[in-house]
C-alpha cells in the first residue's frame, strides 16, 4: 500500500487564491512555558486542500458538517488533463471512464506551479453539466478554485446543487492517472460553507 499526501502545507506564507494577504494563515503561540506548548491558527475556510459545501454558492444550502462521509472516503479516480492550458469541458471529459457513483480528480499543470497562477486551468460549466448528469458523488482539482471568470459561478452551483462534494487545493504532481482510495473528510465546524482536509491518496500495490 502507497499513500499519497495530496494536500498543501500550511504556513503563513504559502499560496493563497489571488494572493489575498487576508487569505494568509496566522499561527500564533499562545503558550510556551518549560516544557509545554499551545498555539492557535486563524485561517480561511478555504486554504488549501479543503472541502466546499453547498452553503458556499448556495443561499440556505446544506453545511459542511453534514456531507456524508461516504463521500470523501471513497474509491476515485484521477484523470490527467496536463495537456490542457485552460479549461476543462464536457468535450475533454467525454473520453473518459467516467461511472455514475464516481469521486472523479482532475490532475492538470496546475500541480507543477507552487505559486499562483491567475490563469489556472478550471472545470467550465459545460464539464461540470456533463459531471452532474453522470451522476458523480466528488470532484476534486489541483487549484484553490474550481472555477475561474465565469461570473455566476455556474460550475460551482450545478455541482453543489446536485449534492456533488468539491474538493480543492490539491497537489497532484507525483500522483498518476489511475484508481485510488481518497480520503478527504472535513472538519465537522457547524454551520460552515467548507472546511481544510488532510486529503491523502492510498494505491493498493
Amino acid at each position: 500500500m502507497k499513500i499519497y499526501d495530496i494536500s498543501m502545507e500550511i504556513h503563513e506564507n504559502m499560496t493563497v487564491y489571488k494572493n489575498k494577504e487576508e487569505k494568509r494563515p496566522k499561527h500564533t503561540i499562545t503558550v510556551d512555558s518549560g516544557d509545554v506548548r499551545e498555539s492557535r491558527i486563524s485561517m480561511d475556510m478555504h486554504t488549501g486542500a479543503h472541502i466546499d459545501a453547498p452553503l458556499h454558492m448556495i443561499r440556505g444550502g446544506d453545511t459542511v458538517e453534514n456531507i456524508d462521509l461516504n463521500k470523501v472516503i471513497t474509491k476515485c479516480k484521477v484523470f490527467d488533463f496536463t495537456n490542457i492550458s485552460d479549461k476543462i469541458t464536457s468535450e475533454d471529459l467525454a473520453s473518459k471512464d467516467i461511472q455514475k457513483g464516481d469521486f472523479i480528480i482532475f490532475k492538470t499543470r496546475n500541480s507543477f506551479r507552487e505559486d499562483f497562477d491567475f490563469e489556472f486551468v478550471y472545470l467550465d460549466k459545460s464539464g461540470a453539466q456533463f459531471l452532474k448528469e453522470k451522476g458523480v458523488i466528488g470532484v476534486g482539482i489541483d487549484a484553490l478554485g474550481i472555477e475561474r471568470n465565469q461570473p455566476e459561478h455556474e460550475t460551482h452551483k450545478i455541482l453543489l446543487g446536485a449534492g456533488i462534494v468539491i474538493l480543492e487545493g490539491l497537489r497532484l504532481k507525483d500522483v498518476e492517472e489511475g484508481e485510488y482510495f481518497l480520503y478527504a473528510a472535513p472538519l465537522k465546524i457547524r454551520g460552515a460553507e467548507a472546511s481544510p482536509t488532510r486529503a491523502v491518496l492510498i494505491k493498493e500495490e
